[in-house]
């Protein structure tokens, strides 16, 4: 009989970690694994849910009655599953569903750190921390090397567990040219169009990329995505006079981002903290010259060869931020050099290679008499 993965994380809409989850599945289940997903809740009518799907909400639980019948729903829906193997993605989706996991049923766990520990809820991380520390987790991936080294900081009881498997990612394409790319989206044909794809929240510092276009008033800006500070996002645009040069396109589905990619003369991505940054590495590998927040984790993993794929700025820094877009705007040059070296990045994160790296870690969880390898 073929393996059984479970993969729970929380909400269901088209974002990084469900990308991520997506590809793992997709991935495992093409070598043979018997593969299926479980969310808390449905966020976003327009997810794109991979096969064998279930949610143990069609909507956020709320009030005392939602979150009553929550933690029994979960608990049903992994025994029902019956999994070999669970991995659990996300900070919520490692720390309640992990805490499930380990109640529901006796089959290993993989926790798999996806969000940034300073972004995450205090309370959250004392969570995850225990959880660790009493063993709940049998192995935790994270995704750089700087994580690694984030996450080695904590007691070897934690930090034994760690395991470093970087990110796959499939490449965005399309058959649209840039204007009828720009059409699709309802886009100005003939601006400098700036672009980012994220979650619409405070972490990922959008409004920077709104302020940049105050000085330049020939400047554009497009934001796919969807989030809990869309609204406030809206009225920094009416704020600053920009209802005319700022889009919202909403969410999309993977299959349009490389539609919506080729639209863009420049990816800005001044997110305040990261563990990857997977938006920003696929539009490098697309083509599009990347202006990124110099984060540490995003000079590792926006490198090909040794060279850097994204021009990187204090995105804090209203007129360094400007300025590095100014020139990837306008300096032929280092566009040549940028969109050259973000080809590369495909090579270095492919998909088959990060399956690869959690077909190992299945094989070691569910041996007899399994040991942990030591840390990379």
């Amino acid at each position: 009989m073929s393996p059984r993965i479970l993969i729970i994380q929380t909400q269901g809409e088209n974002a990084g970690a469900q990308e991520i989850s997506r590809l793992v599945g997709a991935g495992l289940g093409s070598r043979g694994y018997d593969v299926s997903h479980l969310f808390f809740y449905r966020k976003s009518p327009s997810f794109d849910a991979p096969p064998n799907t279930r949610y143990c909400s069609l909507d956020r639980p709320r009030g005392l009655t939602g979150a009553l019948a929550f933690p029994a729903q979960l608990l049903r829906e992994i025994r029902a599953a019956e999994p070999d193997v669970i991995l659990t993605f996300q900070h919520y989706g490692n720390t309640v569903g992990g805490l499930a996991a380990r109640l529901a049923c006796s089959a290993p766990i993989i926790a798999n750190q996806v969000s940034a520990r300073m972004l995450m809820n205090p309370l959250v991380r004392s969570a995850d921390l225990m959880l660790g520390l009493l063993g709940a987790f049998d192995s935790i991936t994270v995704n750089s090397s700087d994580m690694l080294a984030d996450y080695s900081r904590y007691p070897k009881r934690y930090s034994r567990r760690l395991r470093y498997v970087p990110h796959g990612f499939d490449l965005k394409t399309t058959t649209l040219s840039r204007q009828q790319a720009r059409a699709a989206f309802g886009l100005p044909p003939d601006v400098p169009l700036l672009g980012s794809v994220a979650r619409l929240n405070a972490g990922k510092r959008l409004d920077a990329a709104i302020c940049a276009l105050t000085d330049s008033p020939d400047w554009h800006l497009v934001l796919a995505g969807q989030g809990p500070d869309e609204m406030s996002l809206r009225q920094l645009v009416v704020e600053k006079h920009l209802e005319m040069r700022v889009y919202f396109t909403g969410e999309m589905p993977p299959e349009r981002i490389g539609d919506f990619l080729a639209a863009l003369d420049v990816f800005v991505f001044p997110s305040q903290a990261e563990t990857f940054g997977l938006a920003a590495v696929e539009a490098a590998a697309a083509g599009v010259p990347v202006v990124a927040n110099d984060l540490p984790v995003l000079r590792e993993v926006l490198a090909s060869d040794g060279r850097p794929a994204a021009l990187f700025v204090d995105a804090a820094d209203h007129r360094a931020f400007t300025d590095a877009i100014s020139r990837a705007l306008h300096d032929d040059a280092l566009r040549t050099d940028l969109i050259s070296a973000g080809r590369g990045l495909h090579a270095r994160y492919s998909v088959a290679r990060m399956v690869d790296d959690y077909e190992q870690l299945l094989r070691s969880v569910l041996a007899p008499a399994h040991q942990l390898a030591p840390q990379p």
